[in-house]
């Protein structure tokens, strides 16, 4: 019975949480059906941490401090970047303790962190010591329940990828639908239904590429680089960026980018340009296509290019294991991987790589090619948070994103000069808007800047502005390389 009364108690506190003070657009749902789903996925958290204890007041506790918990946080970064909590972000978790400023927590070390946590893990070994446990007697018996319960539930998740609670949770949730979910069947439901299917979708086999259609010329080159947060600056508020009167005077084009998430979430955008897939094409792995694909994109640029004869290089002044970007860019296709080895005595701008670091040896890459060249850059140096402390004299987080904007610009001035006079393209856009105060999630319509030069014989006529989406850009540029017809813009 007590397991009974605990669940019951639970279950209540989940509701009145996600009801009353949960991140909830909007009215949420009391439809029986999706009522069910929401206790459904309470069930399962309790079942979870009832795995561990064999006490169900502990675990119903924890199931309802875990539900607060995932509420909390996931009104935190709606707050930020206008995106509530999502299954994939729990894949970035380990993440946060080697790289905790990027995240916008304290380490691990600090008082606020590790206060809490001692604090828990003492209230958890004495609530072990006073509630009893549920486990049989018999120590047979005993061993049978725990390895039944945790089996049990490997099993069910198995289960829901195939069969008719695959079915089911495919008629429940049939496509990614964040907002529309969350009000129907809160985010517990949501977290774990949306990476059952994830899941479920993974063994989809990927398309197969195309044959190369076009040989690149011998010296050709195309260069496209990632600048970390860049929209002109004046769109914020900020000062005239001269690079911006260049782009308008010499890119063949130039304009608007949009872009599938504000503030975050750079691999969407890097993902969305490198392979030309729209968000629509993803399924569940939309949230986070390195982790749903992990670089397997027999279609992506630098594949294409490598079809197409030109060496691939991927230049980023950052740790390999940050979005395992290391191996992703390899099964993307990149033969050399430029990294944070050969930036150990570049200067840092801040806490990272300075963008006039990585321009000289993205330059410097270009300069010993040995044939045709596709390098794809990301840039480093304006990565948030902007806080106090960062750049000396400088303590607003506009004034330091502003002052990292011109360095971008200055770079990117840089790479016009040298590759003018060379059969090459140049490609740079913005990943994301800067999550700052001043620029708050809906800004732009999640749109950054982008530009695109042509050099030698390519060299088009008059700058011309079009608007595009990110992977819509990834389609222009392979068309560039040479693989498919040109996109509608063109």
């Amino acid at each position: 019975m007590s397991f009974l009364f605990a669940t019951l108690a639970a279950f209540a506190l989940c509701l009145a949480i996600e009801f009353g003070l949960g991140d909830v657009p909007g009215r949420a749902s009391r439809k029986a059906g999706d009522l069910a789903v929401r206790l459904c996925a309470y069930g399962l958290i309790l079942l979870f941490w009832f795995v561990f204890s064999w006490r169900p007041w502990l675990a119903a506790s924890s199931c309802v401090l875990t539900v607060a918990i995932l509420h909390l946080v996931s009104r935190l970064k709606r707050a930020v970047i206008g995106e509530p909590l999502v299954f994939s972000d729990f894949a970035l978790l380990p993440q946060v303790p080697r790289h905790p400023q990027l995240y916008y927590v304290p380490p691990l070390t600090s008082p606020r962190i590790a206060g809490p946590l001692l604090l828990g893990l003492a209230g958890i070994v004495l609530w072990y010591r006073i509630e009893p446990s549920l486990l049989p007697v018999s120590p047979a018996a005993a061993v049978a329940a725990v390895a039944a319960l945790p089996l049990g539930l490997a099993a069910l998740i198995a289960a829901a990828g195939r069969g008719p609670l695959g079915r089911w949770l495919a008629r429940c949730f049939p496509r990614p639908d964040l907002e529309g979910d969350l009000a129907r069947f809160g985010l517990p439901a949501c977290l774990i239904a949306y990476a059952l299917r994830w899941r479920a979708e993974r063994a989809r086999p990927a398309s197969v590429a195309a044959p190369a259609t076009v040989r690149a010329p011998g010296d050709a080159v195309v260069v496209v680089i990632q600048l970390e947060s860049f929209l002109d600056p004046e769109r914020l508020g900020g000062p005239h960026l001269p690079a911006m009167d260049l782009i308008r005077a010499r890119a063949s084009e130039y304009g608007r980018l949009r872009v599938p998430a504000h503030g975050a979430y750079t691999m969407r955008t890097e993902h969305a340009v490198l392979t030309g897939r729209a968000a629509g094409e993803l399924g569940f792995g939309v949230f986070d296509p390195y982790l749903a694909s992990g670089g397997n994109e027999p279609d992506s640029l630098a594949r294409a290019a490598r079809r197409n004869g030109y060496a691939t290089t991927f230049v980023h002044p950052f740790h390999r294991d940050f979005f395992q970007r290391a191996r992703v860019m390899k099964a993307f296709g990149f033969e050399t991987l430029v990294m944070e080895e050969a930036f150990a005595d570049a200067p840092r701008v801040g806490p990272y790589v300075g963008d006039a670091a990585f321009g000289a040896r993205v330059r410097a890459e270009v300069a010993a090619r040995r044939g045709p060249l596709f390098l794809f850059g990301v840039t480093m140096e304006n990565h948030g948070p902007w806080k106090p402390g960062r750049l000396p004299g400088i303590d607003d987080p506009l004034a330091q994103y502003l002052h990292h904007v011109a360095a971008a610009g200055r770079m990117v001035e840089d790479l016009v000069a040298a590759l003018t006079g060379l059969d090459a393209m140049l490609c740079v856009y913005g990943d994301h808007a800067p999550a700052l105060p001043t620029c708050r999630p809906g800004f732009g319509d999640r749109a950054t800047d982008y530009a695109l030069f042509r050099f030698g014989p390519a060299a088009a006529g008059a700058p011309r502005r079009v608007d595009r989406t990110a992977d819509d850009l990834g389609r222009r540029l392979r068309a560039a390389i040479g693989r498919d017809a040109p996109s509608p813009h063109t």
